[in-house]
């Protein structure tokens, strides 16, 4: 049985606890079975489907516009604790459709968010480049005025999360309004537009449909873009404001799974006339891993807590949430891998695949250095400032 205790902290109201309940049994029947490395796209698709028709692609792809963070986190801590494909496949529903959900048009929505809600259709996130992942200022993709109603993208896009299953991808182009981030812009971009081509695919650790992206001359209209020129920087960022904390609910649900193996394995094996939970070490690992998920989820809930209360920017805490979730999901999984001993890192075995699966969001949506730099410097900001996110209506921090 789960621990649920955490949603009895004063983050949550009923509602919360009600969609936890809702995905859970979703999750606990589904998420497993239909999560399957040898057929990632088929996997992901099927995933992304099931969950459109059962309607929980709501939270994600919101109707009214509405991105609940704490129902986003909760969905990811639950799908990633039962299987990483699943919690990646509702991830990238939200983040590839996030752009437009904050900023685009009415047409905009209309085109994307409806399929994406029912899973008919996948959404992605072309940001990252092969000399720009974390350095966002640095992209090289350029888009240039073709007339007065049309662009140009020439460039590549790596890394990119439904890359060559995605129905629609947010493109992030330089149109030079100014120098670095502020001359940035995103478009929609239809996944047929003449001059998109999947370069490659990427294979990796854990395995997840990703590829690299190239635009040769790709015509597009000016109604493409999402906002107004040279505010790509803006939607990019208010975006991964966003979905960052989300991140580390998903750390936060693997770590939860692997503290679960890790308990009962150390219950179960027999060592020396006893159980591996008699021994000392064990213990340790045990209390060690129980109070990463508890700082963890502490972390991930107040970030989510405070976007949701109102607050205009979440920088910091979320970068917080990311780095100790992320850092701590990893020693969990270690942990869990060396209390197994041999099967640990027997190939299948939940705690192999935990291991993987943790290990690449120490990088993507900032790596762990980069979050170190975030907090660095809005701890120095802090000392010129009052120093709290400022929350719309004057809401106050969560009283117990």
């Amino acid at each position: 049985m789960a621990d649920s205790s955490f949603l009895d902290w004063p983050f949550f109201d009923a509602s919360h606890r009600a969609w936890a309940a809702e995905m859970e049994a979703w999750a606990a029947a589904h998420a497993e079975d239909l999560a399957n490395e040898h057929d990632v796209d088929g996997c992901t698709i099927r995933l992304v489907r099931a969950m459109g028709e059962t309607g929980l692609l709501r939270v994600a792809c919101p109707e009214d516009g509405r991105l609940d963070v704490r129902s986003l986190c909760l969905a990811r801590d639950i799908l990633a604790r039962h299987a990483g494909l699943a919690d990646f496949a509702f991830a990238m529903q939200g983040l590839g459709t996030g752009p437009v959900t904050l900023f685009g048009t009415p047409a905009q929505r209309d085109q994307v968010l409806p399929a994406a809600r029912a899973g008919t259709a996948l959404a992605a996130f072309a940001l990252s480049e092969p000399e720009a992942g974390s350095d966002v200022a640095a992209l090289d993709t350029v888009a240039e005025k073709d007339g007065n109603s049309h662009y140009r993208i020439t460039g590549r896009k790596t890394w990119i999360s439904n890359g060559g299953i995605a129905a629609t991808y947010i493109v992030f182009a330089r149109t030079g309004e100014a120098p670095g981030a502020k001359g940035l812009s995103a478009f929609l971009v239809p996944a047929d537009t003449p001059g998109l081509r999947i370069a490659e695919r990427i294979e990796v650790t854990a395995p997840h449909p990703l590829a690299t992206l190239e635009f040769d001359a790709m015509r597009l209209p000016a109604g493409a873009m999402i906002g107004r020129p040279g505010e790509g920087f803006k939607v990019a960022m208010a975006t991964l404001d966003v979905f960052r904390s989300t991140v580390g609910a998903a750390a936060l649900g693997f770590a939860r799974r692997a503290l679960d193996l890790t308990v009962e394995r150390a219950t179960e094996r027999k060592l020396f006339g006893a159980t591996l939970f008699d021994q000392q070490m064990s213990q340790q690992a045990i209390a060690d891993s129980a109070l990463d998920v508890e700082a963890s989820a502490l972390l991930v809930y107040r970030a989510a807590w405070l976007k949701d209360a109102g607050a205009q920017r979440i920088t910091r805490e979320a970068s917080m949430a990311k780095l100790h979730a992320t850092e701590a999901a990893q020693r969990a999984a270690d942990r869990c891998v060396q209390i197994h001993g041999g099967l640990g890192v027997t190939k299948g075995h939940k705690a192999e695949e935990l291991y993987r699966e943790v290990r690449a969001l120490r990088v993507y949506e900032g790596a762990s250095e980069i979050q170190r730099v975030v907090i660095a410097r809005a701890e120095r900001e802090r000392r010129t400032s009052n120093g709290a996110p400022a929350i719309a209506g004057g809401a106050q921090a969560p009283k117990a």
